[in-house]
């Protein structure tokens, strides 16, 4: 035996007994074995084949260190070895974890296993197969696990080994697979682990077309996509367990597209999310996210799963991915994305009308799309009775009440997406054929109640709505306020208002932004909303909710907030920075805005001058909505707390003029009040509600909800009851105008009041 192994076991137990903490000592010891280490190799390159095979076997239990050098260089020169003795070797490997810094060994295991008879190879293969598992969990990346696995190929006493992990997914297509599979399929599942990038080349496609004919191919590739809901091994971070795992989904991902595979989009669809980090324990793989992204656009009836993955996923790169699978969708059939999104809004099985009907005996059940914000299911008995849900005793078990709860789910995503995407019409300066417009927005069954609720615009500039005056054989726009006269503004605000219609979003009461020569001066920045003092963490989910970009503000940092407008052609940013903590909030201070224009694939700023009217309003109006809603200015009880700088940015707020969306705000109420039953004790000031009641009068700020008492302009703390009993609304987009009408009537009636907090306050 090497006389220096001694001195290398007796390092070895010394690094064992030394808490995982101490980096100093373990570095002082290795620096203090290199001379043994450099004996060891020496004397190993001099000794006989016998020595150097139980020199092998002794550094294999080594487990404290890393001697995967010394451990080759014996393995290499050695001979005689025994199918137990190799078995032995492994196990230690295993447990040890030595020997995967130099991989050189491996390929010489495998031909000297290879020289055995194939009935004395199985418990070797067993523990090769563990090994091949370890080095792609928490050693090498997939190429090199691969090059593991082929090395060891001639291990296995009955098949190939496949580039697959051993349990999760990989385990689930194996069992498919089966012990011995048919050489065609091995053939196959080796050239999908070669997919490489997101979107393969050419050359990898068709060859995987070729062998995606075969026998079984198809077969296969469904069942790796079912296992792709496979069910997450506990306590472990990655998708997929292991890397090689990842490289092979990539290529099952785009077989099923080839294929055509059934419940494809689906699966990729779920893949994509949790790859991209939308489940617990799960890191980020975009590699794999984009995969399957790239993979769904070569999927038919795609288009509604990529446009939900937009609202679900929080990573940029992905996002830009997704936007190039739909333009890819959407050259195939030769059209825009845009044409692509609106001609795929899916109709969940609806009839024209937007209802869909299930008959269970004795129940007749109902899924309706009332209006642009609401579903509703309802059920009716053959006696007669009628309920505004679905009954217990529903025919047809419980398996047809998940059915109907899971289209009215999916009825209620696609009108909610359905608001969004018509809302950002506003900044595309776009219009459609009357016959398409009224084929794929007027008469879509959920669509169309968004449609329905809008105001629309004749190639000739003329507005109308929906089944009013409609402009046959014209070419149709969406109205926005900004390209109408004044006169035109307020006569559809009266219309909407003395119709009672409900619109799906601000559109008649919209705000205009238009570009002040103070901004031209600034120019390429607009400060409108700048030294603003607001909550961040209000702030952030803001700006998460209205579909910008955001970046987490740190103490002492500062960050933007982008967006991206007019189909991507145009990105505004918003800068804000810390100011401090007040009260355990984290405060920001707001910047200025900018905006920029898409160059290909790099944005370039662009002065404001050049900045289409309709991006530039809509931008601004999305930042006075994130400064008007999380000041602390709204915030009445933020008096009494805060610096001074804080406090003195307090006061000044009541006195100042009015944002756009409080003037809005204003209007409605001068439309709406004189239609209520409080409108004898209402007054509409410049800047506030006065509210006359019996025992006191009132005053309500327009903009941040506040309520002061007279005489003595005492502040009154009231918390705002979301309802208004049956009172009409033309809108409520961030619930100010519900709470000050809200405390109107309460305030207006305060001899009734009986709540004791509010009663101490008014009578002192």
């Amino acid at each position: 035996m090497i006389p220096s192994l001694d001195e290398l076991a007796a390092h070895d137990r010394e690094m064992a007994a030394l808490p995982l903490t101490a980096h100093d000592v373990r570095e002082k010891l290795r620096d203090r074995v290199r001379p043994v280490r450099r004996a060891v190799a020496a004397e190993l390159r001099e000794a006989d084949h016998e020595t150097c095979r139980r020199a092998a076997l002794a550094l294999a239990r080594l487990t404290a260190d890393d001697h995967s050098e010394e451990f080759t260089l014996a393995f290499t020169r050695s001979d005689g070895w025994s199918v137990e003795e190799l078995t032995e070797l492994c196990e230690a490997i295993g447990r040890g974890g030595n020997g995967w810094h130099d991989l050189g060994w491996i390929p010489l295991l495998g031909e000297r296993a290879a020289a055995f008879p194939p009935e004395r190879r199985a418990g070797l293969w067993a523990v090769a197969e563990r090994l091949i598992d370890e080095t792609g969990r928490f050693y090498l990346g997939g190429q090199e696990s691969r090059l593991v696995q082929r090395a060891l190929a001639p291990v296995n006493p009955e098949a190939p080994p496949l580039p697959l992990g051993l349990d999760g997914w990989g385990a689930l297509v194996r069992a498919h697979l089966g012990g011995s599979p048919a050489p065609h399929l091995v053939e196959l599942v080796e050239h999908l682990a070669e997919a490489g990038s997101p979107r393969p080349t050419k050359a990898w496609r068709a060859r995987a077309v070729d062998l995606l004919a075969a026998d079984g191919a198809a077969e296969l590739v469904a069942a790796a996509v079912r296992a792709f809901d496979g069910p997450l091994p506990a306590g472990h971070v990655r998708l997929l367990r292991v890397e090689v795992n990842s490289d092979m989904a990539r290529g099952f991902a785009w077989a099923a597209a080839l294929t055509g595979v059934d419940g494809a989009v689906a699966a990729l669809a779920r893949l994509a999310e949790a790859a991209a980090g939308g489940g617990r324990q799960v890191v980020m793989d975009l590699k794999l996210a984009g995969a399957a992204v790239h993979a769904m656009a070569e999927c038919d009836g795609a288009v509604e799963a990529l446009r939900r993955l937009q609202r679900t996923v929080r990573s940029r790169a992905l996002h830009k991915q997704i936007d190039a699978a739909l333009t890819t969708a959407a050259a195939r059939d030769g059209i825009t994305a845009a044409q692509l999104v609106e001609r795929a809004v899916p109709a969940h099985g609806l009839a024209a009308d937007g209802t869909r009907s299930w008959r269970c005996a004795p129940w007749s059940v109902t899924l309706a799309v009332e209006d642009a914000r609401t579903v509703r299911v309802s059920a009716r008995s053959d006696d007669g009775t009628v309920r505004r849900s679905l009954p217990g005793d529903l025919g047809g078990g419980p398996e047809l009440a998940a059915e109907i709860k899971a289209v009215a789910k999916e009825v209620r995503r696609t009108l909610s997406a359905e608001r969004a995407r018509l809302e950002s019409l506003f900044t595309v300066d776009r219009s459609w054929p009357y016959e398409e417009w009224a084929r794929h927005y007027r008469d879509h069954p959920i669509t169309g109640a968004v449609t329905r609720a809008l105001i629309w615009q004749s190639g000739d500039g003329e507005p109308f709505l929906p089944g009013e005056s409609e402009p046959v054989g014209d070419r149709v726009r969406l109205w926005h306020p900004a390209r109408a006269s004044l006169d035109e503004v307020r006569e559809w605000r009266e219309t909407v208002t003395a119709r009672q219609l409900r619109q799906p979003f601000k559109q008649a009461f919209r705000e205009v932004y238009l570009l002040t020569p103070a901004e031209l001066e600034t120019s390429p920045r607009s400060e409108r909303f700048a030294a603003h003092l607001v909550v961040h963490d209000r702030l952030y989910a803001l700006v998460k909710e209205r579909g910008w970009q955001a970046e987490w503000l740190h103490h002492h940092d500062e960050a933007d907030a982008r967006k991206e407008l007019a189909e991507g052609a145009w990105r505004a940013r918003f800068r804000y920075v810390s100011a401090g903590r007040e009260g355990g909030e984290l405060v920001a201070s707001t910047g200025a805005v900018r905006f920029e224009r898409r160059a290909g694939r790099r944005w370039a700023e662009a002065p404001l001058a050049e900045v289409p009217p309709l991006v530039f309003s809509e931008a601004m109006r999305d930042v006075d909505l994130f400064v008007a809603i999380t000041s602390i200015g709204a915030d009445p009880g933020w008096s009494g707390r805060g610096g001074e700088r804080h406090r003195a940015y307090w006061r000044t707020l009541p006195d100042a003029e009015l944002p756009p969306s409080a003037e809005v705000r204003r209007d409605a109420l001068a439309r709406i009040l004189p239609r209520t039953a409080i409108a004898g004790r209402c007054e509409l000031a410049d800047r506030q509600l006065i509210v006359r009641g019996d025992l006191r009068t009132y005053r309500i700020h327009l903009s941040s909800g506040a309520v002061f008492m007279e005489p003595g302009d005492v502040y009154l703390c009231v918390v705002a009851r979301r309802a208004t009993g049956r009172q009409f609304l033309p809108f409520e987009e961030d619930g100010r105008l519900t709470e000050i009408l809200s405390k109107a009537f309460l305030l207006a009636r305060d001899s009734a009041i009986t709540d004791e907090s509010i009663l101490r306050q008014i009578r002192p």
